[in-house]
């Protein structure tokens, strides 16, 4: 089990996004990965994952490249098993450049409150460091 379990309420729904926040701010594949159902289902952008071993091999990838990575979750919507958040967050590449990746996510829960389902769409922008604004 992986509390707070379906149906949300608003302030399960607000917990359940702090968490996903807090967890992803490890930028420990193996850590976030327990949120997720062993055979969840992921579209991330373009790339489309199935599983948990996609997900630990995507993470690794992607916080091998996105340094300094930094995230923050907001809750949009909830119902039933499903939430929706609004997000941002900030890293740099190899060369030292800032960018700042917003978006949506839509989230979809078993009865043990892991997620089977994630849908990301997601958009980044090229920053200053002045420009940032999510502290480290």
């Amino acid at each position: 089990m992986r509390p707070p379990l379906p149906p949300f309420t608003e302030e399960t729904a607000r917990q359940k996004v702090r968490l996903a926040e807090d967890a992803w701010n490890t930028r420990d594949p193996e850590t976030v990965a327990l949120a997720y159902t062993e055979d969840s289902e992921w579209r991330n952008r373009d790339v489309f994952l199935s599983g948990r071993d996609e997900i630990v091999a995507f993470l690794t990838d992607k916080w091998r490249r996105e340094l300094g990575y930094r995230l923050r979750k907001e809750l949009w919507a909830f119902t039933g098993d499903r939430i929706a958040v609004r997000f941002a967050y900030e890293y740099h590449d190899a060369g030292g450049q800032w960018f700042r990746a917003h978006g949506n996510e839509n989230w979809e829960f078993d009865a043990n409150g892991l997620m089977r389902k994630r849908y990301a769409s997601i958009n980044d922008v090229p920053i200053s460091p002045a420009e940032r604004r999510i502290a480290v």
